[in-house]
């Protein structure tokens, strides 16, 4: 009887570490969340994507910067980054977004493993020169704050089946899925380890104040 008893406790014993261990795998320093592509709505993200993939990490990428350098995942291996999707020539929520990011960038200047990532999604015309004069109309500080432009192709591959950041369809409006062309809000936090940990609204302060206080938790 004594022999059932320790077996079972340590049935149970070993059931609830399990437990507590998957559990916390969707999660990392105070609570933030590890973002799956099961936690993201399905008309965000590329319909190759595996919903039950457990393991999301940020997909390999080669784009050039506003200085013409080449960048590749490799220089954002081990950083804290925010990345966002834009045009230069955009008249609505863009300069919102980018004056929010010109804040997170003031906050960060200083701490060399913190970063931003912009990319076009009008590389036809947003090129490495007009990237520049637009990094430098917004202060954007070379090596801390990129501004990203390359293939299309690419640039939208890595908004779909990477960053999850398609803009959902709306009474009225379509949407991003399908298009041939994004327009989103979103700005995406990932950590050291490329995995998505948060999802912010980049046209509202309050939202990219919670986003610079989780930038923190990762620290």
């Amino acid at each position: 009887m004594l022999v059932r008893i320790v077996v079972f406790a340590f049935i149970l014993i070993a059931g609830i570490t399990v437990a507590i261990y998957v559990n916390m795998q969707d999660y990392g320093p105070d609570e933030l969340k590890v973002y799956q592509p099961k936690d993201v709505n399905p008309e965000l993200k590329d319909n190759t994507i595996n919903y039950n993939e457990k393991n999301h990490r940020i997909g390999a990428f080669t784009f050039l910067d506003q200085e013409g350098d080449t960048i590749t995942k490799k220089d954002v291996e081990g950083k804290i980054y925010v990345t966002d999707y834009f045009f230069t020539t955009c008249p609505t929520i863009c300069p919102k977004m980018t004056a929010q990011l010109e804040r997170v960038q003031e906050r960060y200047k200083d701490d060399p493993e913190i970063l931003i990532l912009s990319h076009t999604v009008h590389p036809e015309n947003d090129t490495v020169e007009v990237m520049a004069r637009y990094a430098k109309s917004h202060g954007a500080i070379p090596k801390k704050w990129y501004f990203l432009t390359g293939d299309k192709e690419e640039l939208y591959k890595l908004a779909r089946q990477s960053y999850f950041v398609l803009k959902p369809a709306e009474v009225g409006e379509p949407g991003d899925a399908g298009s041939d062309f994004i327009h989103t809000n979103n700005f995406v936090l990932i950590d050291q380890k490329g995995r998505i940990r948060g999802y912010y609204d980049g046209t509202n302060p309050l939202e990219v104040d919670q986003l610079m206080d989780d930038i923190l938790k990762l620290k």
